[in-house]
């Protein structure tokens, strides 16, 4: 991972599961080729992460396969 600058314009999604008050929840955007930029969704101004997109699969796809 790495912080990552010069975000100001993207378009951020957050989980459909996140709660109606903005809970415990990240933000991730798309169009970055083999990254997947992350950030807090209380925090929009703070630190930026930027994740590699195959990293991020693996993430998404445990997470779905769990029992959380």
């Amino acid at each position: 991972m790495r912080a990552t600058t010069g975000l100001s314009t993207t378009r951020w999604r957050k989980s459909s599961y996140s709660n109606v008050d903005g809970g415990n929840c990240v933000e991730v955007a798309d169009g970055f080729p083999g990254a997947v930029p992350v950030r807090d969704s209380k925090d929009t101004t703070g630190p930026v992460l930027t994740v590699q997109d195959r990293a991020w699969r693996l993430f998404v796809d445990g997470l779905k396969n769990s029992s959380l």
